[in-house]
């Protein structure tokens, strides 16, 4: 039962960082305000996603415990579309999330709106239903 309630709390934050990033990758153009803003989101809203994987599988008794081994799992279960994706966007976090550089950021953004929302959204849809 704690498991359980575990994933729903996580999924709550999970909920609000996904609409964070909803919010920057709308955007047409960012300032490099926002653009470190979008990166963040993507860096939180990616971190929220796979732990709450994490939490739904341990609730239906997969246990996982790293990123990795997370996506896998949940891409076995068909619970994500998209595992390859979910990999490079695990780099990706790593990353980005070590140092920033204007440069990397610029080209990150176009990746985070046309490929890595697309995929945490589908993971928010599918999660959503589970509540």
């Amino acid at each position: 039962m704690e498991q359980d309630i575990r994933w729903k709390q996580r999924f709550a934050n999970f909920e609000k960082a996904l609409f964070f990033l909803q919010s920057g990758c709308e955007q047409k153009k960012w300032t490099q305000l926002e653009a470190a803003g979008v990166v963040q989101a993507f860096e939180f809203s990616f971190e929220l996603a796979w732990k709450t994987l994490k939490d739904y599988l341990y609730q239906k008794g997969i246990h996982s415990q790293f990123p990795r081994d997370v996506i896998k799992d949940a891409f076995q279960s068909e619970i994500i579309e998209n595992g390859t994706t979910w990999l490079k966007m695990l780099d990706k976090r790593n990353e980005l999330s070590h140092t920033y550089n204007e440069v990397q950021a610029q080209k990150a953004l176009h990746i985070i709106k046309d490929e890595y929302y697309p995929c945490i959204q589908q993971l928010y849809l599918y999660l959503k239903k589970e509540l």
